[in-house]
């Protein structure tokens, strides 16, 4: 099952040697044209949404990024693509892909409906567990258990908030038959967490059991929030003169745009709390949301601008 390269570039509308910030700034831009909750056509923003995710997962990360950039622009050269030299080392995990001989990357397991591609889980996946049966003549003496299988899927902030019920595919090496399975997203899971499938690993041997099935969870980046814990943290530019005399602003949550106040002399990166209008954390109880202000100083001034905030620093004194 050859694995088909992703042009991470491409995908987010970026140079190779765009910054940070170019790379954040062209994420948090496209998430909002293709988040599935504001897209006309939600099932192809849908689509879009995860491949814009994945594609900002590596070039976000510095080692990752570094990693993805080792391999070249000869992905399709004729021959067929090598990997760098230690490639392999470098895995998390030890990775669970293999080299075909034909010097294509080949895979064990075929995934669908986990939000992440085949590409992305043989390069930068979870490790993943392969079965090494001994035994003379290829016969185990005793039974020994199947190996684990790991993957990870994507869940957007959303399903964390209210849970969902997700279908992911399953096509194993040397079979056509795919294997579907209902997976249930609970509601407040959290990144890093595993949902286990119980017996849906590798086969067993000498009559030993099968392993399991872990589906890791990476919450997917949301273009107005990041995650501590089961808090939200949002920031919101402010002007200048918002910040002195203070303002109400519409500000973004999981559910729907709420007023906050701002209250006179707010100074920058002060932090608003909303109580309860974050994730489920582990006892069940929403975590909050933090609007981090940061005061928007103006670039460019007019002259008639340029002439008030020089009286206003008469004013002071200055």
């Amino acid at each position: 099952m050859p694995v088909q390269f992703r042009d991470y570039y491409e995908t987010l509308g970026v140079p190779k040697t765009a910054s940070e910030d170019e790379i954040r700034s062209a994420f948090r831009k496209l998430a909002r044209k293709y988040h599935p909750d504001v897209a006309k056509d939600k099932k192809a923003a849908e689509e879009k949404f995860k491949e814009i995710n994945e594609a900002y997962e590596v070039l976000s990360d510095p080692e990752k990024r570094k990693k993805y950039d080792q391999l070249g622009a000869d992905w399709n050269r004729p021959g067929g693509f090598q990997p760098p030299p230690q490639w392999q080392d470098q895995q998390p995990g030890g990775g669970f892909y293999q080299w075909g001989g034909d010097g294509g990357r080949g895979v064990e397991f075929e995934f669908g409906g986990t939000g992440f591609s085949d590409f992305f889980e043989a390069f930068f996946g979870g490790g993943r567990g392969r079965s090494a049966f001994g035994g003379f003549g290829g016969r185990t003496a005793t039974a020994e258990r199947g190996a684990d299988v790991e993957a990870d899927i994507m869940v957007t902030l959303e399903e964390a908030l209210h849970g969902s019920t997700r279908t992911v595919s399953l096509r194993r090496a040397g079979s056509d038959k795919v294997e579907q399975y209902q997976v249930k997203i609970p509601r407040g899971v959290r990144e890093g967490q595993r949902i286990r499938l119980r017996g849906q690993g590798e086969a067993g041997a000498g009559g030993g059991k099968s392993g399991d099935l872990f589906l890791r969870v990476r919450l997917a980046r949301h273009p107005d929030f990041s995650v501590e814990g089961s808090d939200l943290i949002h920031e919101v530019r402010i002007q200048p003169w918002q910040a002195v005399i203070g303002a109400e602003l519409l500000v973004p949550t999981l559910e729907g745009k709420v007023r906050l106040k701002i209250p006179p002399g707010t100074q920058g990166g002060q932090r608003f709390r909303l109580r309860e209008r974050g994730l489920p954390g582990v006892s069940g109880k929403r975590g909050d949301l933090y609007v981090v202000g940061q005061i928007n100083i103006p670039k460019k001034l007019t002259d008639r601008e340029r002439e008030l905030w020089s009286e206003l620093a008469k004013l002071h004194g200055a």
